[in-house]
């Protein structure tokens, strides 16, 4: 019975085994899914990949771009990839549901026209206009005249580098990537030389073809496995047993009697006398047999010895088969480790409201749907992946035009005061290499992140950030306000300022939100942004004596004590008897940037210019003198009658509050260097 268990045993073991060894191979599901297809490009340079091809399927998005050349890739949001292409012809790819295939389209925005393999017309707004000197080649040619002839061979504009992108990635042929994006984004693909765009497109999903019950039965047969083993070894040490020696037989009365018999003669012998019984046949005084016996007892312990040998031989093969059991077990177990190839212990998630509820429109969803929809309409100039990447750019292009002190490369990402400024530095720098370099612009970490909220495809687009200096707590942070004038252009950093200590930022939207700007005529703040810069520049002038000192926090105004009256006479102390001051401060030309804070109030960046006239008293003459900034800024070496004079760059962020509200206009952060210098006119 037990060698039948055994074989059931084993031949369940089998199948289980076979079974959990056929889900992983021959039955074994694809483990993606992927869809392709050959764009209709045209005369196209850029091809867009939409956010429906992108969604086709669950997953991340595997993509295989391919062409005739070299391949970019960006992705971005829909609105900005569409906003940079502006009124350029691209190759759209698209979904088809019903086909469940991947389709293609040329799409002209000029006159919404399209070609290819679906017709209609492009409702998605591009930019509403065109960046400048990027203009069709057409419109740039007089009428009349003939377009030259390498300008239909020009290659097309890159869109490297942009920071509208995400991220971006190129290759010099087939491309491979992997990504996860969100509902909203698209892909955008160019050659980024001469090289036609890319056609070949692939998109691949992954698909879960996990095997929850490989574990379970790879398990199971070994456990029938090592069940039948041990019948089977049961088995076979309870049949040899049952045919070993018996031990137990008699050996005086009957025996002795059988000779006994044999022996006796018949009636023909009673003459002859009876043979006299051997010695050997008594036994001996050792109690050993007769010699009679020898025979018979020479065989049952040859028995009695194969016994022990029968014994150990299956004891022999008992071991080889449980230590080949024991290497198999661990072997099928490391097999069947993975979590993929057991059941999932997570309980599943409860279903949706049966199909027979009626399903209603509650006031909450109302109203999550008109907020849905109000969202719809404007949208964060940036999202928080994109400002990590700019700032990140940002910094390594200034640490870069600071180093080589090049105007030209600082002119790549910085623009008004925050240009001029350093601009200054770099020509004083020049003549005077001791002299500090201007702040460096701190990659990370982001502190605030501010950016306008703007609708799909309006420019120019604004963000306010501030990022920490670094870890030493004795660095300010850096506030800097961004402006990206057009899609095609990137963000410059307009203004560039250190927060004061114990600033205290008012709280804002969250990035994802955004804030709206503030008009600069707006009169629901204490002072309309557009006044705030010639206010302030009074009060530097006149200190508690202007009309506008209420209005601001003074108490503790580092930047009032160091450039306004008290810091002027503290100047005017360090002159010669012989010499004159006198100083003006007046609103810069930069114009201001306002976002609104949660408060109803908002943060504004100005910026002021403070000039320093010092002129002789005695009819003598004045210089900068050897070694000064001043010198070193404007080349005048020599001294002068009329005296000489320096122009100071102010940069300020301030808290404006609402109008109502009981606080006082208040410095945030600000910055002060030399960015002009001559002879008095």
């Amino acid at each position: 019975m037990r060698f039948v268990l055994a074989i059931v045993a084993f031949a369940a073991a089998a199948v289980m085994i076979a079974l959990g060894i056929a889900q992983r191979t021959v039955f074994l599901e694809p483990d993606r899914v992927a869809l392709q297809v050959t764009a209709e490009t045209g005369d196209a340079d850029y091809l867009v990949i939409d956010p429906e091809a992108l969604a086709a399927n669950p997953g991340k998005q595997t993509l295989t771009i391919e062409g005739d050349g070299s391949v970019f890739l960006a992705y971005g949001r829909t609105s900005d990839i569409l906003a940079w292409i502006g009124d350029d012809q691209y190759a759209e790819v698209d979904y088809d549901a019903e086909a469940g295939e991947l389709v293609s389209r040329v799409v002209d925005p000029a006159d919404e026209q399209t070609t290819g393999d679906a017709s209609g017309t492009d409702d998605r707004a591009p930019a509403t206009e065109a960046p400048a000197g990027e203009a069709p080649v057409e419109d740039a040619v007089p009428e009349g005249e003939q377009a030259p002839a390498d300008a239909a061979d020009s290659a097309p504009v890159s869109p490297a580098g942009s920071d509208l992108w995400l991220d971006e990635l190129s290759e010099d042929g087939p491309l491979t990537t992997t990504i996860d994006v969100p509902a909203g984004v698209s892909v955008l693909v160019a050659s980024g030389t001469s090289d036609a765009v890319p056609d070949e497109i692939a998109i691949a999903w992954p698909l879960d073809n996990s095997t929850p019950w490989v574990g379970p039965l790879l398990t199971g047969g070994a456990i029938a496995f090592l069940a039948g083993l041990a019948l089977m070894i049961s088995g076979i040490v309870s049949h040899r047993r049952s045919r070993g020696p018996r031990r137990n037989l008699p050996k005086g009365g009957p025996r002795r009697s059988r000779r006994t018999q044999i022996a006796q003669p018949g009636p023909a012998e009673d003459a002859q006398p009876a043979p006299q019984p051997s010695t050997a046949a008594t036994p001996s005084a050792t109690g050993e047999s007769s010699t009679a016996d020898g025979p018979s007892n020479a065989g049952e312990p040859s028995t009695a010895a194969d016994g022990p040998s029968a014994a150990g031989q299956s004891r022999s093969t008992g071991k080889r088969a449980l230590i080949a059991g024991l290497v198999l077990v661990p072997a099928l177990g490391l097999t069947a480790c993975s979590a993929e190839y057991w059941p999932s212990l997570e309980q599943a998630p409860e279903t949706s409201a049966p199909a027979t509820a009626p399903v209603t429109a509650t006031p909450d969803d109302e109203a999550e749907a008109t907020e849905a929809e109000a969202a719809e309409e404007v949208e964060p100039a940036v999202t928080v992946p994109q400002m990590e990447l700019i700032m990140r750019k940002l910094s390594d292009s200034a640490a870069a035009a600071d180093e080589a002190r090049d105007p030209g490369l600082a002119a790549e990402r910085f623009a008004g005061p925050a240009l001029a400024a350093r601009e200054a530095n770099y020509a004083i720098r020049g003549v005077l290499p001791d002299h500090p370099a201007s702040t460096a612009i701190p990659a990370a970490p982001l502190e605030i992140t501010l950016p306008q909220q703007s609708k799909a495809g309006i420019w120019p687009r604004t963000v306010l950030t501030i990022v920490k200096n670094g870890d030493d707590p004795t660095v300010a942070p850096s506030s800097l306000v961004l402006v990206q004038q057009s899609p095609r252009d990137n963000f410059k950093i307009l203004y560039a300022m250190s927060l004061v200590p114990d600033a205290d930022p008012p709280e804002v939207a969250p990035a994802s939100i955004g804030a709206p700007l503030v008009s600069p005529q707006s009169k629901l703040l204490v002072l309309a942004p557009d006044q705030v810069a010639a206010a302030y520049a009074d009060v530097l002038t006149h200190g508690a004596e202007s009309q506008y000192a209420e209005l601001f926090e003074t108490e503790g105004d580092v930047l009032l004590q160091q450039l306004g009256p008290e810091g002027q006479n503290a100047t005017n102390e360090t002159l010669p008897p012989t010499a004159d001051a006198a100083y003006a401060t007046q609103a810069g030309d930069s114009p201001p940037i306002a976002l609104a804070t949660n408060d109803s109030g908002a943060m504004i960046s100005v910026s002021l210019s403070q000039t320093e006239t010092v002129t002789p008293n005695d009819g003598g003459t004045l210089g900068f003198g050897d070694g000064q900034p001043g010198g070193a800024l404007s080349g005048f070496t020599g001294k002068s009658a009329k005296g000489v004079q320096r122009e100071i760059g102010i940069q300020v962020l301030f808290y404006v509050p609402a109008v109502g509200s009981d606080e006082k206009i208040r410095v945030l952060g600000w910055s002060e260097s030399l960015i002009g210098a001559s002879e008095v006119p």
